[in-house]
């Protein structure tokens, strides 16, 4: 297949890209500027984003379109932040359906990333694609607003929206700072250890997103999240094993906000999402469970992506 893909440089889009590029699929690489990325076999760089880039004029017969590309959430969200958060996946969304629109030949499907931050924060409901929206924090609102921008897509190609909880890497995204204090022997409970964390290998949030390219009958929301998810404490005394480390200083939630601010609700809040859709349409995780996880990804760097 002929695949473009923005948000090729992050760390979901890296191990994506790697993966498809070992399968034998020709991979475009959109970026604000390609003159400085190395060759690579398989894969074109094409501008985007910039004042007289024109890269429709490059994908003139791709099979599929993948956007991962977004600010990054990892930081303390102050204002400015989060007019960056919105702005980078709707402007880059909207840029994507007019490259789609400018095609004489559509692609076959359009895969947005977006995340289990629609369905709002829980202590006791667990969401399915099948739930409604019932958030009213900042990130339920910048997953509505991406997805609207999304669906201008739907009448011209198959659409899916894959809403990923948290992606556990090793070296990189939210598991490499939730464990840092457990590597300084300064681990313990974050919040009250109640939250529901739902989380997905980084491996099989790619296996899943190729899987949602190849498989017609996905289309709409789909939960990018492992079959078993976990309250926080469970999550972090199963880390500190792993690790070898204490697990006994516990971090209150007012002392998480007050450090991360209104990102604290990334980790002291949670949904228990479960990945229905998947599931239905056979899919099978090579981590359903967290411990192999964790094992994997803790004791193993760099993480195989070759399975």
């Amino acid at each position: 297949m002929k695949i473009a893909v923005a948000g090729g440089a992050g760390f979901i889009g890296r191990a994506l890209t790697e993966k498809l590029t070992e399968q034998g699929h020709e991979l475009y690489i959109l970026t604000r500027n390609p003159d400085n990325k190395p060759s690579k076999e398989h894969v074109t760089y094409v501008e985007w984003l910039g004042p007289n880039s024109s890269p429709e004029k490059s994908l003139s017969e791709i099979d599929a379109f993948i956007n991962l590309a977004g600010e990054s959430l990892n930081s303390r969200w102050t204002d400015k932040k989060k007019g960056e958060i919105l702005n980078s996946r709707v402007e880059s969304t909207k840029e994507i359906v007019r490259i789609i629109e400018a095609m004489d030949t559509k692609p076959q499907v359009y895969i947005n990333a977006s995340a289990t931050g629609y369905y709002g924060t829980s202590y006791h409901h667990t969401f399915t694609e099948k739930s409604p929206l019932s958030g009213d924090d900042f990130l339920s609102a910048v997953v509505k607003k991406w997805e609207q921008e999304a669906s201008a897509a739907m009448p011209m190609t198959r659409v899916v929206y894959s809403r990923f909880g948290m992606v556990l890497d090793s070296n990189d995204g939210a598991l490499h700072r939730m464990l840092l204090p457990f590597k300084l022997f300064a681990g313990g409970r974050l919040g009250t250890g109640e939250q529901w964390i739902s989380w997905i290998h980084i491996e099989d949030a790619a296996r899943a997103l190729i899987y949602c390219l190849e498989t017609p009958a996905i289309s709409g929301p789909v939960n990018f999240t492992a079959p078993q998810p976990v309250l926080m404490e469970e999550f972090g005394r199963t880390a500190a094993d792993i690790l070898k480390r204490p697990y006994f200083f516990p971090v209150p939630s007012n002392l998480l906000e007050l450090a991360l601010g209104e990102m604290a609700v990334l980790v002291t809040q949670g949904q228990k999402a479960v990945p229905a859709k998947l599931l239905e349409n056979g899919f099978k995780f090579l981590y359903p469970e967290l411990r192999p996880a964790l094992e994997n990804l803790l004791n193993t760097s760099p993480v195989s992506l070759k399975k």
